[in-house]
């Protein structure tokens, strides 16, 4: 072990290295997320699940993932980076390795419980982490780096029909694909403990920052506008993403397109945001117009859900839109927290809204398959996709009521989002 006072900084390539790693499992960690929407027809057509079950596949990780929220950073706090790095990624291979088992609905379900435990807590983790080794140097580029790996796994499950056509050949094949993907959970963490347990003899890293934990005596302290930012957050989210949880299998009922054409429609929201939403968070840095963008981003999502509902005009053009919105909305909504919330806050508010977040998930991913089965969606009735098109519109619509309301709360407050960079 090197004596205190000869440890230096790790070199930047050591870090860079340490990133590398920990942004593998997080790769991991979103494939296996959304490994489920490809083989949600196959899914009802070989295992006769209702749409109703589909969405609760979605539901139970949220579920799990508010469990999470209420108990906080307590295990990262307790036992460190490393050992939940390790720990809650290997939950992650397991809960992959679970759902690919058995074709009884319990037992898959099981597995996306487990998911949502072990996938929220390496966020925060790897979050976590993240400060430790880049407080002070190149953290915000480090952090959007990190995302942009891990929305990569997004991109490669949606378009897995094309790159892994060979394995959909069944239900289970796809997710023995996940389970194989998932293992990057585990190396990444092996790879990270090996390296922080190196450094904490060797080098001199940071500490962590705490982890976001909910803190119920500041909720009632929070601003008008922050509850404006966390109703649009709710409708937003629960829009796009239980979208997502059905769209590959609504592009092929409703639109009669190939598995892998569907998915590889389904990939341009998360491949948009990998692109577009770093320029979006320049240019409201610069113009200052937080509450503006967000009416923007929530009147294109209103008839986006509606225009492939009802019309053959070509796919590309509403889901270009809807990416416009998926990458404007969050570049905006997220930050604005830090303009309208107290520093000491900021933790309790994040939480908040990220646990208020997952409720909303959890019931909508629930509400669409319930739809769906209520208006016998099919190939043979692509109509009874309809409702919930329907029920994201009106979504989107309340999105733009909160985006207005936020607005003129935010005048009347001093104008507090206005502040633009110089």
């Amino acid at each position: 072990m090197t004596p205190e006072s000869m440890r230096r900084d790790p070199s930047p390539l050591y870090r860079w290295i340490v990133l590398l790693f920990i942004s593998l499992a997080m790769f991991g960690n979103y494939y296996i997320y959304d490994s489920i929407a490809p083989i949600a027809d196959i899914l009802q057509d070989e295992l006769g699940y209702s749409d109703k079950q589909i969405g609760a596949l979605y539901s139970g990780y949220s579920i799990a993932a508010i469990f999470f929220l209420l108990i906080g950073g307590i295990a990262i706090d307790r036992i460190g980076t490393k050992k939940t790095t390790l720990l809650f990624g290997t939950l992650c291979t397991l809960a992959a390795v679970i759902t690919m088992l058995s074709p009884h609905f319990k037992v898959m379900l099981l597995g996306r419980v487990l998911l949502g435990l072990g996938s929220e807590t390496l966020i925060v983790a790897i979050t976590t982490a993240l400060a430790k080794w880049f407080k002070g140097k190149e953290l915000s580029f480090a952090f959007g780096l990190n995302l942009t790996i891990a929305r990569l796994g997004s991109v490669a499950a949606d378009r897995s029909p094309g790159w892994g056509k060979a394995f959909y050949t069944g239900w289970q094949d796809p997710l023995k694909l996940a389970a194989f993907i998932s293992a990057f959970c585990i190396i990444g963490g092996i790879v990270y403990f090996i390296l922080e347990s190196y450094s904490e003899k060797h080098h001199v890293i940071g500490k962590a920052n705490e982890p976001d934990k909910l803190t119920f005596s500041d909720i009632l302290k929070f601003k008008t506008s922050f509850w404006f930012i966390v109703a649009l957050c709710v409708t937003f989210y629960s829009a796009v993403f239980p979208f997502r949880s059905f769209a590959i299998k609504f592009f092929m009922h409703a639109h009669a397109l190939s598995r892998e054409t569907a998915g590889a429609l389904n990939s341009i929201l998360p491949t948009t945001a990998l692109i577009v939403t770093p320029l979006f968070g320049l240019l409201v840095d610069k113009t200052g117009k937080r509450a503006q963008f967000m009416m923007l981003g929530s009147l294109l999502l209103i008839p986006v859900f509606l225009i492939m509902a009802y019309t053959d005009i070509s796919l590309y053009i509403p889901i270009a839109i809807m990416g416009v919105s998926f990458s404007l909305i969050p570049a905006v909504m997220w930050p604005s927290v830090a303009y309208i919330v107290e520093a000491h806050r900021l933790g309790t508010a994040y939480a908040l809204m990220t646990l208020i977040q997952q409720i909303g998930l959890a019931a909508f991913n629930w509400m669409i398959g319930f739809a769906n089965d209520y208006a016998n969606a099919s190939a043979a009735n692509p109509g009874g996709y309809r409702p919930g098109m329907w029920i994201f519109s009106i979504l989107g619509f309340f999105g733009l009521f909160f985006a207005f309301l936020l607005q003129r709360a935010d005048r009347k407050g001093g104008a507090h989002l206005g502040a633009a960079g110089k």
